[in-house]
C-alpha cells in the first residue's frame, strides 16, 4: 500500500507539471499593442480590485499572458485566450505592486513561433476603493418596464446578489417598476432605501433590520420622493418630486428625450413621516438634490421657464432644447430644519450648457457634476460629460461677467470623458475613486466605469468595472443604471423586502415649507389639479429612472 500512495502521488506529480504554464523564452517582440477586450492597459487601478479578466483579440495559434510586479518576486501565468485569473493569487500581486505598478504581457503564437506584445502597465494606487456597488440592470427599452433588478456588487471579487427583483410581485398587468436604491453615508449606518413604483407602489426604507414602505406623495406635492439624497447624520431625505416624460426623436440618433414637465424639491423626516417643501416655484424645475458632507448645505439643480400656453407638455416637447438646467445650494441648519435662500453655484446656462447631479466630493472640495448641451437626463447625450468644480478656489464673479469667472474653478475630467454619453456619478467614501456610467463600449448600453481621481483633482484613465468572464459585456443585453458606492453590504434579504412590499404603506403627511423665508411664488401646486385644468395626459412619470 505504501509503494502504491508512493507511485499514485508521483503520477499526480508528473501530471502538475505537464499541465503548467512558463512563459516563453527568446520570444520576438511584435512592436504591437495587445487588442483585448475588454481594455485595462494604462488605468490606474485599486489594491484591492477583483481580477481585470480579459479575452484577446488578436488571432493567433497559441496564447499566454505573462502578469508580473516591477521587483517579479511574485507572478502570474495563464494560458489561453480567455485570460481569466485566479482570486487568490491576483490579491497576492496587487499587495506587492500597491504603490507601484503591474505589468502584463501578452505572447501569441503564429506559425509556430511565439512573439510577445508590447507591456502594459497598470500604476496600482496606494488608496483603496469602498467594496461594495448598488446599481439598477434594467433593459433600455422605453415601454416596457419588467424584469428590473436592484443588484449589489462586491468590487473585490465576483460576488453580486440581487437586492430586489420586480418580477417578485408581478402580477400580470399589475406590474412594478424599481429604481434609486440609495444608502446614507455609505451604507455606514445601514439605512437605505428604494422606490416601488405602480403594484404595491411606495417608498421602501430600512435600518439594516427593520423595514417600512411609505407613501410619499401628498396632495400638495408633485408625486411621490424620486431622486433622494440622504442627510449625512440625520434621519432626513431631500427629494426631487418629478412628473417625467418621454418624447421619440425621428432623426436624431439619440432616440429619445426625457422631460421633466414639472419638478419640485422636498424634505422628508423618516422619524416623524413628514414632508416638507423646499423649492416649489412652479417656473423652476428643481431636480437632483446632493447633500455636502457635513450637511449643512444642499446642492441641486434647475432650469427657469416661464410657460406660455396651457399645454406645458406641448410646449417643452417642443422647446426641449431650450431645457438648460443651472446648479444652485441653499444652506440648511438642522437644528431648525430650516433652508436658507437660494445661492448661485454655476450658471451653465450662460456657457451654453446644461449641468445636473452636482455631487460633493468627501472632503468637500471638489463639485463633481455631468454638463450637456441641453436637457437633465444626460444619459441619452453624447454631448454629456463630467466636470469638476474646485470649491476652494473663489473667483471674482462681476455682473458683466459671470460665465468668465465661473469658468475659472471649472474643467472637465478628460481623462475620464469620451464621445459617448457620460452620466450618473459618485465619490468613493475616500474622495480617489469615481464610479459612473458610460455608452463608450459601443454608445447603446450604459456600462459602469470607475476612474482614479488624484490628490491634485485630476482624473485618470478609468476602467470598467469587472467580470469573472471576459467576454461578459457583449453578452449582457441589459443597461446599468444609478450607481452607488457602499463600504458595507445591504443586510435585509430580498425575501424580507418582498415581504414589506407586501404590506400597506405608511401615508406621510405634508407639513408645509420648510424655508426660513418662503417666497411668494413657493405655492404647492399638484400636478393632478394642472393636469385638469390643461387637459394634459399623464407622463410615464417615475417609470423612467435615470
Amino acid at each position: 500500500m505504501k509503494q502504491i500512495r508512493l507511485t499514485l502521488f508521483s503520477l499526480s506529480m508528473l501530471t502538475f507539471a505537464a499541465c503548467s504554464v512558463s512563459v516563453p523564452d527568446n520570444a520576438a517582440c511584435n512592436g504591437h499593442d495587445a487588442a483585448t477586450f475588454p481594455e485595462y492597459a494604462d488605468a490606474v487601478i485599486p489594491p484591492n480590485i477583483a481580477p481585470l479578466n480579459f479575452f484577446v483579440e488578436d488571432k493567433a495559434d497559441s496564447y499566454i499572458t505573462h502578469i508580473y510586479t516591477s521587483s517579479r518576486n511574485k507572478d502570474i501565468v495563464v494560458e489561453g485566450r480567455s485570460v481569466e485569473i485566479p482570486q487568490e493569487e491576483w490579491s497576492d500581486l496587487l499587495a506587492e505592486a500597491k504603490g507601484d505598478t503591474l505589468y502584463t504581457d501578452v505572447y501569441v503564437k503564429v506559425d509556430g513561433a511565439w512573439m510577445v506584445c508590447n507591456t502594459r502597465k497598470n500604476p496600482v494606487a496606494e488608496e483603496e476603493i469602498d467594496t461594495y456597488i448598488t446599481y439598477r440592470l434594467i433593459e433600455p427599452s422605453y415601454v416596457d418596464y419588467e424584469e428590473m433588478t436592484l443588484n449589489q456588487r462586491n468590487l473585490t471579487n465576483f460576488e453580486e446578489v440581487q437586492i430586489y427583483n420586480n418580477m417578485m410581485l408581478s402580477d400580470g398587468d399589475n406590474g412594478q417598476c424599481i429604481n434609486c436604491h440609495a444608502a446614507q453615508d455609505y451604507n455606514r449606518t445601514g439605512h437605505s432605501q428604494f422606490h416601488v413604483r405602480q403594484n404595491l407602489g411606495g417608498t421602501v426604507f430600512t435600518d439594516g433590520k427593520n423595514i417600512k414602505k411609505v407613501n410619499l406623495k401628498t396632495e400638495q406635492t408633485l408625486s411621490a420622493g424620486v431622486y433622494p439624497a440622504w442627510h449625512p447624520t440625520k434621519s432626513l431625505i431631500a427629494y426631487s418630486v418629478n412628473e417625467t416624460g418621454q418624447v421619440f426623436h425621428t432623426r436624431d440618433l439619440q432616440k429619445v428625450e426625457v422631460i421633466d414637465y414639472a419638478s419640485n424639491l422636498i424634505l422628508y423626516d423618516l422619524t416623524a413621516d413628514k414632508v416638507y417643501d423646499i423649492d416649489s416655484r412652479a417656473d423652476e424645475f428643481e431636480t437632483f438634490p446632493a447633500w455636502s458632507p457635513d450637511g449643512k448645505t444642499l446642492y441641486y439643480a434647475s432650469a427657469h421657464y416661464e410657460q406660455q400656453t396651457d399645454d406645458i407638455d406641448t410646449e417643452l416637447n417642443a422647446n426641449y432644447e431650450q431645457l438648460k438646467y443651472n446648479l444652485y445650494s441653499r444652506k440648511f441648519d438642522a437644528q431648525t430644519m430650516k433652508f436658507g435662500a437660494q445661492d448661485t453655484v454655476l450658471l451653465a446656462s450662460r456657457m451654453g450648457k446644461s449641468a445636473v447631479l452636482p455631487r460633493v466630493s468627501p472632503d468637500g472640495r471638489y463639485l463633481l457634476f455631468a454638463m450637456a448641451d441641453y436637457g437633465n437626463f444626460h444619459i441619452w447625450h453624447k454631448s454629456s460629460d463630467l466636470y469638476v468644480m474646485d470649491l476652494q478656489q473663489k473667483a471674482s464673479v462681476s455682473s458683466d461677467s459671470v460665465s468668465a469667472s465661473i469658468a475659472d474653478n471649472v474643467y472637465p475630467l478628460s481623462e475620464a470623458n469620451s464621445k459617448f454619453a457620460e452620466s450618473y456619478h459618485s465619490w468613493s467614501s475616500n474622495g480617489r475613486w469615481i464610479l459612473f456610467s458610460s455608452r463608450r463600449m459601443d454608445g447603446n448600453y450604459t456600462r459602469l466605469f470607475i476612474a482614479y481621481f488624484d490628490k491634485n483633482g485630476h482624473a485618470h484613465r478609468p476602467f470598467v468595472v469587472p467580470q469573472r468572464k471576459p467576454k461578459f459585456y457583449r453578452q449582457l443585453f441589459k443597461s446599468y443604471n444609478v450607481p452607488e458606492w457602499m463600504v458595507a453590504p445591504v443586510q435585509p434579504s430580498s425575501v424580507d423586502y418582498v415581504e414589506a412590499v407586501r404590506k400597506d404603506a405608511v401615508q406621510a403627511t405634508y407639513s408645509g415649507s420648510s424655508l426660513l423665508v418662503p417666497s411668494a411664488d413657493d405655492i404647492p401646486v399638484s400636478r393632478s389639479s394642472v393636469d385638469a385644468a390643461s387637459g394634459a395626459s399623464q407622463h410615464a412619470g417615475n417609470r423612467v429612472g435615470y
